[in-house]
């Protein structure tokens, strides 16, 4: 049952949403983009006095008649509903509601200082699943951002020191995400230099991991610590070393890639990614790859503007799990949602995937896509493992390799600038491997949710 404080929260919020529709009836063509890291965002061309959007008046807020501090405020609501059947291949059926309310304070004082900081609540109604609530589902008022930000102008470079509590999003979020598509959001304590030049965009770091603590303020964890340079050269080739260093479970590893990526003038585009993994794990060696790939084709011309796609992605299983040396890969904080399936059953540990799919766009504000996907497990000896980096299935459960497949549909609708529209359905079929080691019923996902960002 749906309790009565999350029942005043929703009411509230869905309440305020409506509110804001009704505020945003302006929109113009040439404002910042909304990110996925809102501290990404600049809103200092904002500075012109002219305002045509009802939010600019917080968007831009002078602190000073030079205009040499000012303050940016913003904020997203976001309410999704998701009804699930055969929830982890068993008889497990449910509805429940996500809400979650993000707020934060954007602080310029002069052009070498700025301090940031972003307010998070996150609930869900009763969720009557394997897991319940999970630390996915629910941060009741915590702390996503809080850092400073100092800058060094360097000659045709700058550099910024960023100190405090953040979020971090590299790549094509293969390996590290803030993790968008959960109702809570990952983050880290770090330390993190930020050199940016005309050709690169440097980052080094040290960091511990946030978990979420549900119901209490989230602290870091010392057995979890992530630190690393990630480098990318001109907007077009990515190249990094990523450690992590799990002290509870006396693991280190080491984590050296590159991904090349692009578009042609002929419609084509391309992203190749590929990593190496080494490192111990207690006594064992670590000797583990990854691989992800993407290759699609857009019509322009068309008026739906079709994009067919292929996909590839690969992470290695261990062949022999008991010869001392470990061959699974550890997939870090992924977004494997975007990569491995909607429904987020299979994690890029173990696992051969084949994707493909079309992308439509209708109309400006429309948007379609249709996924889909073939797994199997890379090495019949290792587990089949979850987009978390859980068991679903041990490997001495059977022989075979077929996981299954999956098929995502989406469609997206933005109702102004502010707001936007998602509905989506994605079956799993499950396969011999699946069918073999257990239950194996079909799963049904579906979901609409309603964000809106000022």
């Amino acid at each position: 049952m749906i309790s009565k404080n999350f029942s005043s929260a929703a009411a509230t919020a869905t309440a305020a949403l409506i509110a804001c529709l009704l505020l945003t009836l302006h929109t113009f063509a040439d404002r910042p983009k909304f990110q996925v890291l809102r501290f990404n965002e600049d809103w200092s061309k904002l500075a012109e006095p002219e305002k045509t959007d009802s939010f600019d008046s917080l968007k831009y807020i002078e602190l000073d008649a030079e205009g040499n501090n000012w303050l940016s405020i913003g904020g997203q609501l976001r309410e999704r509903v998701e009804a699930w059947s055969g929830f982890a291949f068993r008889d497990n059926d449910e509805v429940f509601n996500l809400h979650r309310i993000f707020l934060h304070g954007d602080l310029h004082l002069g052009p070498n200082m700025r301090v940031f900081g972003e307010f998070i609540n996150a609930l869900s109604t009763n969720r009557d699943l394997p897991g319940g609530r999970r630390g996915l589902d629910v941060d009741s008022a915590d702390l996503l951002n809080a850092f400073i930000d100092f800058n060094l102008p360097l000659n045709d470079a700058n550099l910024t020191l960023r100190i405090g509590r953040q979020e971090f999003l590299f790549g094509k979020q293969r390996l590290i995400s803030p993790l968008p598509w959960a109702n809570t959001m990952r983050r880290w304590d770090a330390i993190n230099g930020i050199l940016t030049t005309k050709n690169w965009k440097i980052q080094a770091f040290a960091s511990k991991f946030v978990p979420v603590d549900k119901y209490d303020f989230n602290e870091n964890d010392d057995n979890n610590v992530l630190f690393g340079v990630y480098g990318t050269f001109r907007k077009s080739l990515d190249i990094y070393y990523l450690g992590r260093d799990r002290d509870s479970i006396d693991s280190i590893r080491h984590t050296i890639g590159a991904r090349y990526f692009g578009k042609t003038s002929a419609g084509f585009d391309y992203d190749v990614e590929a990593a190496y993994q080494f490192g111990e794990v207690g006594s064992a060696d670590v000797n583990a790859i990854m691989v992800g790939s993407q290759f699609g084709y857009g019509w322009t011309d068309n008026q739906w503007k079709p994009r067919l796609w292929l996909g590839f992605d690969y992470g290695s299983g261990d062949s022999d799990p008991g010869d001392g040396e470990v061959e699974t890969f550890d997939q870090l904080f992924p977004l494997g949602h975007a990569y491995l399936g909607y429904i987020d059953i299979v994690g890029r540990q173990n696992i051969i995937d084949f994707s493909q799919g079309i992308d439509l766009k209708p109309a400006k504000k429309i948007g379609f896509k249709i996924a889909n996907h073939f797994f199997w497990r890379a090495e019949s000896a290792d587990a089949f493992y979850n987009a978390g980096g859980g068991v679903v299935r041990p490997g001495g459960a059977g022989n075979e390799n077929s996981i299954g497949s999956e098929i995502d549909f989406t469609a997206t609708y933005s109702i102004n600038a502010h707001t936007s529209l998602l509905l989506g359905y994605s079956h799993f079929f499950a396969g011999d491997f699946v069918e073999q080691s257990g239950a194996a019923n079909d799963t049904d996902f579906f979901y609409t949710q309603l964000l809106f960002r000022f």
